[in-house]
């Protein structure tokens, strides 16, 4: 049985140098955390805040590493985000956005900030669709105070090899659509898409970042 230390070697020589591996640790102890660093991890990425706060705290003697936000955001805990999160992936609507990015400039910070979109209708997932993504670009290019880098999404489950690439391309497409409107505050040079059972699809068709969990810590409760 591979260590853990072994899984991350072996996932990372797999990776392309420009990709990004951002370890999901929920639900997984600082010790795995640690050895996790050990194999060469520095970022990681959580989803509940309390959980977050207090292993931010037990690791605070790592201090190069840098903390990803990828579950739902309730506005009452943005501020908290705001505070422990340099990377947040799943700003999934604008009254949210608009929310940071108000927070963001009375905590004197520029959070990096990935859009969450649906490309495929999900009645399980948050995010934009395409069609209102689009719309409120002009608003979101407003919000100052976010460094908005790029998409993030997470396809419907059930879908094959084939149906897979065709979401994370058509993600790609559509940040390759946003950017070349040339929009002054809104980048798209970062495309979070990918985890463990489909992130070398997502990395074929142009990851940056890939979210690992299961692959690298195994089976955690949902």
């Amino acid at each position: 049985m591979p260590t853990l230390f072994d899984r991350i070697i072996a996932i990372r020589s797999q990776l392309p140098a420009s990709v990004r591996l951002v370890a999901v640790s929920k639900f997984v102890s600082t010790d795995a955390m640690r050895s996790a660093y050990e194999a060469g991890i520095r970022d990681f990425a959580e989803s509940r805040i309390q959980e977050a706060a207090n292993k931010q705290v037990e690791l605070q003697d790592l201090p190069d590493i840098t903390w990803h936000f990828i579950g739902h955001l309730q506005s009452n805990k943005a501020k908290k985000a705001l505070e422990l999160f340099p990377w947040i992936h799943s700003v999934d609507n604008l009254k949210l956005a608009q929310r940071l990015d108000q927070l963001a400039q009375s905590l004197e910070t520029r959070p990096n900030i990935c859009l969450q979109v649906k490309i495929e209708s999900d009645p399980n997932k948050s995010g934009w669709t395409v069609p209102e993504l689009l719309a409120d670009l002009a608003v979101l290019n407003q919000c100052k105070n976010l460094q908005i880098q790029g998409l993030m999404t997470i396809p419907p489950l059930g879908l094959n090899n084939l149906e897979l690439l065709n979401v994370f391309n058509r993600t790609r497409e559509l940040a390759e659509q946003i950017q070349e409107q040339n929009w002054s505050n809104i980048g798209m040079q970062q495309l979070s898409m990918g985890m463990s059972g489909d992130f070398q699809i997502a990395v074929q068709a142009g990851a940056t970042m890939v979210r690992l969990g299961t692959i690298l810590f195994g089976d955690r409760p949902a």
